[in-house]
């Protein structure tokens, strides 16, 4: 009964519109005062989420990506993914997702993806005369891969939480992000086929060597992190700091974009989304240690096992539940606390813990891009200046490719792990 009323609270003031970290900080603290304990936990739980070295890793991610976005970055990703990719038909809407694609693979973020490099998207799309709903669609489906290819944060939180290594899960989401470029890209060309959008001509190879040059420091950034991190030279956190200065580097003296007030303001941003971002971690810690300790865990998995012990149904299962529970969360507070409920269920049937946690990022990419929560939804009607209602409604036809692949990676386990063991890096 008790655990009722606490989730009651919770859900009740996430109603009523309270953010969510304060929702869950109010509903752990009422219910710490009715079971009469001692307040000292509140502080202590709050401050165990974020004192954890891998954690080091997000503000510098975060710092990462909004320096791409202003250090001239994400510019020359842009055309050069044009002369690569502009000849099909459709052709923004490839450069679209594979520009996201070599993003990922340097902010970890697609809140970051979604209102950085969608803002030039959106701009160069609405002037060759693409509809808005595809526009939108394709930016924010695209967005999503963000966080799966790596470097990701919603992986350095999984990891923290679960005990698993974030290298293993970063290589583990290289596969899975390939697959959602081109599922994605596949339904760019029906759409852009049945709606006669229009292809630039093919870049010639001078046009495509001087493109190469031009975003060639800008290339090498995903590869000399994925590098440094499969084979040892530095950790995920190390990792995440050598991308700070690499594009620092890159913005001040081989672009020459950035100046003392760009990355003053761009500090600021990033103190700023970096502590909401670990606010809300401290307050899902705290939340996640109440549910630990009333041994919800333990009831849940009861519950599934009495339903079945096949591996492949439990995903299933799992996976309705965390899309649903993404509708109404953020991603990385969820991680937080569903980590600790389902980790005893992973080991009893034989579950990878690196392949569920990618399988759970994945889940809640989908989730950041569904009402009434969604974050990128969000971040998109600012973009795009569009409504709420309306970018929901271009979005949801863009989550059929991403359904595909969630799908594909649960039923077929090695399209996450295969890499992972074949680098030594998986269990």
């Amino acid at each position: 009964m008790e655990v009722l009323f606490f989730f009651g609270l919770w859900f009740l003031l996430m109603i009523i519109d309270i953010p969510i970290a304060f929702s869950m900080l109010i509903a752990s603290t009422v219910f710490l005062i009715q079971q009469g304990d001692r307040l000292i936990a509140i502080p202590q739980r709050l401050m165990a989420g974020p004192n954890n070295f891998p954690i080091l890793a997000i503000p510098f991610f975060v710092l990462a990506g909004l320096l791409m976005n202003l250090a001239g970055i994400t510019d020359r990703i842009f055309k050069f993914c044009i002369a690569v990719v502009g000849h099909f038909t459709g052709s923004l809407g490839h450069v679209n997702v594979l520009a996201s694609m070599i993003f990922a693979g340097m902010s970890g973020s697609g809140a970051a993806d979604a209102a950085g490099l969608g803002t030039i998207e959106l701009a160069a799309m609405r002037k060759e005369g693409y509809d808005d709903d595809f526009n939108v669609g394709v930016t924010l489906g695209s967005a999503t891969i963000g966080p799966i290819i790596p470097p990701s944060i919603p992986m350095v939180v999984y990891g923290s939480v679960a005990g698993v290594s974030v290298g293993a899960l970063f290589v583990g989401g290289v596969i899975p992000g390939i697959l959602m470029g081109l599922t994605l890209m596949v339904m760019v060309y029906v759409i852009a086929k049945r709606r006669n959008y229009p292809k630039h001509r093919r870049a010639t190879f001078r046009e495509l060597v001087r493109s190469t040059r031009d975003a060639f420091w800008a290339l090498m950034t995903p590869i000399v992190v994925l590098v440094g991190i499969v084979f040892g030279v530095f950790t995920p956190t190390e990792a995440a700091i050598i991308t700070v200065a690499y594009a620092l580097f890159l913005g001040i003296f081989v672009y020459r974009e950035l100046d003392f007030l760009l990355l003053r303001s761009v500090l600021l941003e990033s103190i700023e989304t970096t502590s909401v971002v670990l606010f809300i971690m401290a307050a899902a810690t705290l939340f996640a240690w109440i549910i630990t300790r009333q041994q919800v865990p333990t009831l849940i998995m009861a519950k599934l096992l009495a339903i079945s012990r096949d591996p492949l149904i439990l995903l299933l299962l799992i996976d309705v539940f965390l899309l649903i529970v993404g509708c109404f969360m953020d991603g990385n507070a969820a991680l937080i606390i569903l980590v600790p409920v389902f980790m005893p269920l992973l080991k009893v049937v034989g579950i990878s813990p690196v392949f569920f946690g990618v399988v759970a990022v994945l889940n809640f990419q989908i989730g950041a891009l569904t009402p009434p929560v969604g974050s990128y939804l969000y971040i998109m009607t600012r973009v795009a200046s569009m409504s709420f209602e309306d970018v929901v409604k271009a979005t949801m036809p863009w989550l059929i490719p991403l359904f595909i692949v969630l799908l594909a990676i649960t039923v077929y386990p090695p399209l996450v792990m295969w890499l992972p063991t074949l680098l030594g890096l998986g269990k």
